[in-house]
């Protein structure tokens, strides 16, 4: 039994890609009905998370590729778990997604997912967008609108957010040979508040004319004038919804102070995801990743043999 207000929401995983790279230890801890818990910044402190059908509320997946857990679904489905998936697609070059796949599969993909569980429980998300030399604002109106052209019946929201410089990425961004102050716009600034309203005044018409309802992640700024509504991406009202449940509508104190997310228990470790995007805050470095998916045991109730 979880030492938790019961039934807790599960997020799989804010810190690393689970359905792309660790289907299978998530299959083997459904299997033993727990999972251990461990504090990213204090490794001795480890708890046992009860994973029973009836102490989890929901499962939460975020991916950038979950065709390796389509398979699986069924046996999740058949123990009567609840679940819905944050789906990252956007269309950048290799300098800031060097090892996703194909463009064209994350698309096929997306779209097998929603046909298998229902494009309610799909959420797109559009993120982080990163405004460039290399990306403009004009380039993310036009990616936007094919990509929710190509989803249009697949998903019913999306959620967007503007890249946050944490310490991580600065360093992630110089290694990849980008100087941050000189190649990426704050929109958040008053310099760039013309761009910031031809953006998000284009996403907002181009969803609402795609059927999409959307939302921002953990944003500063008010985008309602937009039309666009401020998030959570762990949604208690939407999981209410969807699954019959009795969330209460509670702010996760453990995040950033604009999160709107419900409270969650987090299943995954930082620096074990092998996309290794530049923008990422999760990943400090690839040989890091390396060093601890080494120690990556799929029988193990812990992500990491630590």
């Amino acid at each position: 039994m979880n030492d938790l207000a019961r039934p807790i929401i599960i997020s799989a995983s804010r810190r690393t890609d689970i359905p792309a790279f660790y289907s299978e230890w998530f299959i083997n801890r459904i299997r033993a009905g727990y999972f251990v818990k461990v504090n990213p910044y204090n490794n001795k402190q480890q708890k046992q998370i009860s994973l029973l059908p009836a102490d989890v509320a929901a499962f939460v997946f975020w991916t950038k590729n979950p065709a390796p857990l389509l398979p699986l679904l069924p046996l999740i489905d058949n123990r009567g778990y609840r679940y819905l998936f944050h789906f990252t697609l956007n269309y950048y070059s290799s300098v800031w997604e060097p090892r996703i796949p194909a463009f064209k599969e994350r698309i096929a993909a997306f779209k097998r997912l929603s046909e298998q569980i229902g494009p309610d429980k799909v959420i797109w998300r559009y993120d982080p967008i990163i405004i460039s030399n290399l990306n403009s604002v004009d380039f993310h109106l036009e990616q936007f609108s094919q990509i929710a052209q190509s989803l249009n019946g697949y998903t019913q929201r999306v959620i967007i957010s503007l890249m946050t410089l944490y310490d991580k990425v600065k360093l992630n961004l110089k290694r990849a040979g980008l100087n941050s102050s000189d190649q990426l716009k704050d929109l958040r600034t008053q310099e760039y508040q013309k761009e910031l309203d031809t953006l998000m005044s284009g996403l907002g018409k181009l969803a609402d004319a795609n059927q999409l309802a959307i939302y921002s992640c953990s944003e500063k700024l008010d985008l309602q004038p937009y039309n666009i509504q401020p998030g959570s991406c762990i949604d208690s009202q939407l999981l209410n919804r969807l699954f019959d449940l009795d969330l209460k509508p509670t702010k996760d104190k453990y995040q950033r102070p604009e999160c709107r997310c419900a409270p969650s228990v987090d299943m995954g470790f930082y620096d074990t995801c092998r996309f290794g995007c530049t923008y990422c805050y999760a990943n400090t470095n690839m040989k890091r990743v390396a060093f601890n998916t080494s120690r990556h045991d799929p029988a193990g109730p812990k992500l990491l043999d630590i």
